[in-house]
């Protein structure tokens, strides 16, 4: 081979060489170029991911899910001498449809601020602060003794939250759903038993935060109404119902008036029931408390009362009480039939503070 062909044959290579090294380097920075636009694209899309993390961080994710449910009570026994027990119940998820039978936790629910109930017991008298409820927004689900089955089962509930009046009920009302939850109070641990279904319904909800805020209240209203109580060497929990008076002792349904309260119980000599101990105006005589507590079962069931005309006898008239003007009817819907609940138990606080304070 020539001089000359040798030198063209090296020119040629030189300059495929230098092609070559050219596309490399320029694929090279392509490589770089799309690692970094990915490497980008992933820290933004991790920086929107965390952005909706943030933006949803309501009450839809609040609340730990899966999560086990305990009863407040693990068993009830009913009038007849049967008694139910209640099973734990594990969530998958936060419940969206939801059905109420206990107007206590319903007016804990309310309280909350929690969403999404679609059945309440608006056949039997709702309290005035839960009148909404009454609405044709909310299915009626029966009374609080007579659920109206079929119309629950239609509502395709999540969960059922149901209390004492409702204990016969409980296999049936599984049967819709196994996600049944007993909200109820315990005669002899009322305010335990309150707080606990407090915490059942912040913690299923995510309103831990609102549920705290809420109870803080009870603090000063507590502080208030014992000292009144103090005023008094002896008072007594009555319940007025047609005609007829009960009385409760500390380990009743209403003994929290004493236990809690601070009020002084004149005798603990009173059997011990759902409804009280039969206990006749001499009786009331005999005991004389200072301040005589009167709840009216008549006015929460029928909507009226008597109560004023036969509570103001002539032997009622003879007692301490009456005399110095210490006779403090409490509101019935309030008292029988909506107690358990934020608001409820706060304005029977109230409402004692109130009349004792005039």
């Amino acid at each position: 081979m020539k001089k000359w062909q040798l030198a063209i044959l090296f020119l040629v290579f030189a300059v495929m060489l230098a092609a070559c090294g050219s596309n490399e380097e320029s694929t090279t920075e392509g490589s770089d170029e799309v690692s970094a636009s990915e490497g980008q694209e992933s820290e933004n899309g991790s920086e929107e991911s965390d952005d909706k993390a943030e933006a949803n961080t309501g009450e839809e994710i609040s609340a730990a899910y899966p999560m086990t449910i305990a009863p407040t009570v693990a068993e009830s026994e009913g009038r007849d001498g049967s008694s139910t027990a209640f099973s734990e119940v594990e969530f998958e998820s936060m419940p969206e449809k939801i059905v109420v039978f206990d107007y206590g936790f319903l007016d804990t629910l309310d309280a909350l601020g929690v969403e999404g109930i679609v059945g309440v017991a608006n056949g039997s008298t709702l309290p005035s602060h839960l009148e909404k409820y009454e609405s044709d927004e909310y299915t009626n689900i029966g009374t609080l003794k007579e659920p109206l089955l079929e119309d629950i089962a239609a509502l395709e509930p999540d969960v059922i939250f149901i209390s004492g009046r409702q204990s016969a009920f409980y296999d049936q009302l599984k049967e819709i759903t196994p996600n049944v939850v007993f909200v109820g109070t315990q005669q002899d641990d009322y305010w335990n038993t309150f707080l606990a279904s407090v915490d059942i319904a912040a913690k299923m909800f995510g309103k831990e935060a609102e549920a705290e805020e809420y109870t803080a209240k009870f603090d000063s209203a507590l502080e208030e109404v014992k000292a009144l109580a103090g005023n008094y060497e002896s008072s007594l929990v009555t319940m007025y119902n047609e005609g007829s008076l009960s009385g409760f002792a500390t380990n009743s349904r209403f003994g929290y008036i004493y236990d809690i309260y601070g009020f002084k119980p004149v005798t603990e000599d009173i059997e011990s029931s759902s409804h009280g101990s039969n206990f006749g105006f001499e009786a009331i005589l005999e005991f004389d408390p200072q301040v005589l507590f009167v709840i009216d079962r008549t006015a929460a069931i029928n909507g009226e009362s008597n109560i004023d005309a036969d509570m103001e006898n002539d032997i009622i008239k003879q007692t301490a009480a009456y005399k110095n003007e210490q006779i403090v009817y409490l509101d019935g819907a309030l008292w029988y039939l909506s107690g358990g609940g934020l608001q409820s138990e706060l304005a029977k606080i109230e409402e004692i503070i109130d009349a004792l304070s005039k």
